[in-house]
């Protein structure tokens, strides 16, 4: 399968740049590169794209506000920020961008944005995320900022006043409560214990334990999460729904 790819950035240079490197990727084909958001949203009312390449910091109309303008279309393709900047992370994910890159573009995080393009793509429209809600947590550690997407998660910890998440990639402290998390996640992480929730969609099994108590394991991962008496009905009851 072949997917169509919109370029938008106001330096030359960096949309040939980008032309390039996704000539190493079969599946994806540039379809067109403009110079500016209005140009953009120009572009993509008389031609089709699955995924739109976006810097932000643009003359005139910015790469946010022409994120939050296709995130509005009925079917919208995929959108990945490409900037200079880190600054704008947390806003990238509130427009439905499924992930941000950093200029220079390596060719390790181009090739990851592209797959998380296509299964993006391929989960459209029955598990579309809700307009405005994150796709993506961030977290600045001493290598800079790091994205973690959602469905990357296995749980959140919280220990006193920190909070950790588990996730494919390994293990990092965010700066979000965990009942702010269960507020705006709900849908997706259930409470197994007041300092844990973990991810619905990778639940496996419960299992009591011989000294006592349950634990829920997690599809990918070895180690189990343990599971308070208090929420042990809730559990099995989204176990029946899965």
């Amino acid at each position: 399968m072949s997917y169509r790819v919109l370029l938008v950035d106001d330096e030359p240079l960096a949309r040939e740049r980008l032309k390039r490197l996704l000539q190493e990727h079969s599946q994806f084909e540039c379809a067109g590169d403009v110079g500016n958001g209005e140009a953009a949203l120009d572009w993509l009312a008389r031609q089709h794209a699955d995924l739109v390449m976006l810097d932000i910091q643009m003359p005139g109309m910015t790469g946010l506000a022409v994120a939050a303008e296709i995130a509005k279309q009925e079917k919208p393709p995929a959108v990945v920020f490409c900037t200079a900047y880190d600054e704008h992370a947390l806003q990238a994910f509130g427009v439905r961008a499924i992930d941000y890159l950093l200029k220079p573009i390596r060719k390790e995080d181009l090739s990851r944005a592209l797959q998380r393009a296509v299964e993006w793509l391929g989960k459209q429209p029955d598990n579309e995320v809700a307009a405005g809600s994150r796709t993506h947590l961030s977290a600045r550690t001493h290598n800079g900022l790091q994205l973690i997407a959602l469905e990357d998660v296995f749980y959140f910890y919280a220990d006193q006043k920190y909070v950790s998440v588990r996730h494919t990639g390994g293990e990092t402290l965010i700066d979000d409560a965990l009942k702010q998390l269960e507020d705006e996640f709900g849908d997706r992480f259930v409470r197994v214990h007041r300092s844990a929730l973990v991810a619905r969609g990778r639940i496996e099994r419960l299992e009591a334990q011989p000294g006592g108590g349950h634990k829920v394991y997690l599809r990918g991962l070895d180690e189990g999460v343990a599971v308070s008496r208090r929420h042990l009905a809730a559990v099995k009851r989204v176990m029946k729904e899965l």
